[in-house]
């Protein structure tokens, strides 16, 4: 029986390849770029989140390049693919926001925060348009550069200084975890009031709950990020959002007891705009919690990690732009395609598929970047004015730059000034960075500091 089923399985394995192949060409014709569609169903998904132990461009990435160029098709969680290391393509990509692609995430993204396409009055990941502009808008008011040299800064300094002494009573502290937390007290204070300090309630553990399955691969059996992750959300998830709610629900009932934070900005504004609903309110400040601080922490600790290995080059205020151009820590961008796209190259990207840029790629590439994987700040001396724009968006570019981004480098630059110039530190274990595709410490990355 078993030997009969076998060529059924084949067979029924071979259609389905072909039938995906079919639906994947694009509707106006025109040539796919080159690459794999990999298995049914699953696609290439397994190889891209395999763990590599370098903070090379990923070996998923690195591989088909060499094999295909900087533009290639692949497939991954059930969905088509079109990889990108091309600087010029991905810089019009960028621009195309809202004309020929629209904001886009992975299943695993969505589900994690608790999002369904098919629900109405959810918030939308890829808002575009009037509502991006006003998020957008409403950020950089509480966050942007004005904010910054008025008020901000001093708050900023404060709370590097204060984790600084905090570390210094501790045998060790994992760096990343100790950035973590110090970003998320920080961003929960100043978007809705949140005083992590004072509360017993380990938010921050909570919204680290959810992180943790975003960029994994999303297999929900015991054992692996997702599942922990999507274990993690039913109670995480609820516990973030009522505690949201709760605070959107006191400030409508006592209207004069304004707090000035990014929350009490969005509920001002709710008479005039109609999509700022409380559940959308809610789901935008869990959002911006999330953006605030997983990927900026991650920077940190690259830079902590490599002053540790380089202390001659303590001094360099280039050692920011190093350490987020080696971490490339939002690992990947994603659009999808509104339409049928024509590239400079004759390749066809079909409507309906996701585009990937890799930061890495860009970050990493030895035709930019002399020597990529050596961490030099002196490389920025100049400027970097040969390579900023195209070559290096570590907090995106072009339609969509982040508004916190002069946020994120200001919050940076505080924190290393004052553990350059009060602290020293010694490395305790750990430290191992690797990819998945996101950055990680293998272990964590432990340190001990004490004052100079």
């Amino acid at each position: 029986m078993w030997f009969a089923m076998g060529p059924v399985a084949l067979l029924i394995l071979a259609i389905s390849h072909w039938v995906f192949e079919q639906r994947s060409r694009p509707a106006s014709g025109g040539i796919l770029p080159p690459g794999s569609m990999g298995l049914p169903f699953i696609g290439e998904s397994i190889e891209f989140f395999l763990h590599s132990k370098s903070i090379g461009i990923p070996p998923f990435v690195k591989k088909r390049t060499k094999m295909y160029g900087s533009m290639f098709k692949t497939s991954l969680l059930g969905r088509p693919v079109v990889v990108s290391m091309d600087a010029d393509f991905n810089r019009f990509i960028l621009l195309q926001e809202g004309k020929l692609v629209e904001l886009w995430y992975l299943d695993a993204v969505a589900k994690l925060l608790g999002q369904e396409a098919s629900t109405e009055d959810c918030v939308k990941t890829n808002a575009t348009g009037y509502i991006h502009k006003y998020i957008k808008c409403s950020v950089l008011t509480h966050f942007g550069p004005e904010r910054l040299k008025d008020d901000l800064l001093p708050q900023l300094q404060a709370i590097a200084d204060e984790t600084l002494i905090s570390w210094m009573d501790k045998d060790c502290v994992d760096a990343k975890q100790g950035c973590t937390a110090m970003i998320f007290s920080l961003m929960s204070k100043q978007v809705f009031s949140y005083d992590a300090k004072k509360s017993d309630d380990k938010l921050s553990e909570d919204v680290q709950n959810l992180v943790g399955g975003f960029l994994s691969f999303p297999l929900n059996i015991p054992g692996t990020s997702f599942h922990r992750s999507l274990k993690a959300k039913p109670a995480s998830h609820k516990k973030i959002m009522e505690m949201i709610r709760r605070e959107i629900d006191e400030r409508l009932s006592s209207p004069d007891a304004r707090k000035g934070d990014l929350l009490d900005h969005f509920i001002g504004d709710m008479k005039n705009e109609a999509f700022l609903t409380s559940k959308f309110i809610s789901y935008l400040i869990m959002v911006l919690l999330i953006a605030g601080f997983e990927a900026v922490s991650s920077a940190m600790t690259i830079a902590i990690k490599y002053l540790s290995e380089n202390p001659d080059v303590v001094q360099k205020l280039m050692v920011i732009n190093e350490s987020l151009r080696l971490g490339s820590i939002a690992a990947t961008i994603f659009r999808r395609a509104t339409k049928d796209i024509h590239t400079a190259n004759g390749y066809t990207i079909p409507k309906g598929w996701t585009i990937m840029i890799v930061q890495a790629g860009l970050h990493l590439n030895p035709e930019t970047f002399e020597d990529p994987l050596v961490f030099n700040p002196s490389r920025w001396e100049d400027g970097g004015a040969n390579v900023i724009g195209k070559h290096f968006i570590p907090f995106g570019g072009a339609g969509r730059p982040c508004a916190g981004a002069q946020y994120s480098r200001t919050l940076m630059a505080a924190f290393l000034q004052l553990l350059v110039a009060k602290y020293k530190w010694t490395k305790v274990k750990g430290g191992d960075v690797f990819r998945s595709p996101g950055l990680g410490f293998e272990g964590g990355f432990h340190i001990k500091i004490s004052k100079k």
